[in-house]
């Protein structure tokens, strides 16, 4: 396989592709430390230039400054993003390396298995504790064979006319949901607009640190209140903040313009 730390580099990607040209071998490729999407396409695209039509992408998760339970951050819309893009490639998961200690292995593996990830690469050894390279990783092939015994294996289509039609509805909802969202959205950017041109008429800066701070706290809080994960809500407004600050830097360094 392609490892995490060659994937980054296109360079080194391209010097395998070439070395591959010709040769009639599976290859694997582990996504590049960096959470960059981009980085994993090119690396598995190089190879399939190459010649190489046995391809599989290995999920092992980044590299994250955040605190986290895990060894390395599995950012799960990563590689769901590849899989849309490539909906044929093998995606397999690397929970030993993502969770970087046996007792979240399990976890992990599940989480995959319901994401329909096409198979798992678990590292095992008949004495973890004394193995010569991550330990704490390493479970003992009985524990393999109990974990894998215990996964749920979910299929990813039912035919049946009850579970069909009721999802349909439930997407309907959703889908009229979304649209009220986009609506909701585009008439509080229009708002943005309308701050931006204020704050240019009154030489005020775009970025107003206490109106920040007021929205990065008030707004999990309500978000807590509905049930709704307060990590979300912070990043989904960063988001938006993101794109408000866009706009109004936009309007007010756009040169007045004299009607002729």
């Amino acid at each position: 396989w392609v490892g995490a730390r060659t994937t980054v580099s296109p360079f080194m990607v391209q010097e395998i592709a070439d070395a591959l040209r010709g040769v009639k071998i599976p290859v694997l490729i582990k996504n590049p430390i960096n959470p960059e999407l981009a980085l994993w396409l090119g690396a598995i695209e190089r190879i399939y230039k190459a010649g190489v039509e046995k391809l599989g992408a290995i999920h092992r998760g980044f590299s994250a400054y955040q605190k986290s339970q895990y060894r390395n951050q599995p950012y799960w819309q990563i590689p769901l993003s590849l899989k849309s893009q490539f909906p044929d490639l093998p995606l397999i998961a690397d929970p030993s390396h993502i969770a970087g200690t046996r007792t979240l292995i399990a976890e992990v593996s599940q989480k995959a298995m319901d994401l329909g990830y096409d198979g798992l690469m678990i590292e095992t050894h008949p004495d973890p504790d004394h193995a010569l390279s991550d330990a704490q990783q390493q479970i003992t092939p009985t524990h393999l064979r109990q974990l894998l015994m215990e996964l749920r294996i979910s299929k990813p289509l039912s035919t049946d006319a009850l579970f069909v039609n009721k999802l349909a509805g439930l997407r309907e909802k959703i889908d009229n949901l979304d649209q009220e969202l986009i609506d909701n959205l585009a008439t509080r950017m229009k708002l943005v607009e309308q701050i931006g041109e204020y704050k240019k008429e009154n030489n005020v800066t775009v970025f107003q640190l206490e109106r920040w701070q007021e929205i990065i706290e008030t707004r999990p809080a309500w978000a807590n209140r509905q049930q709704l994960d307060p990590n979300f809500i912070q990043e989904l407004f960063k988001t938006i903040h993101d794109e408000s600050i866009r706009i109004q830097s936009d309007i007010v360094n756009k040169e007045n313009t004299t009607p002729h």
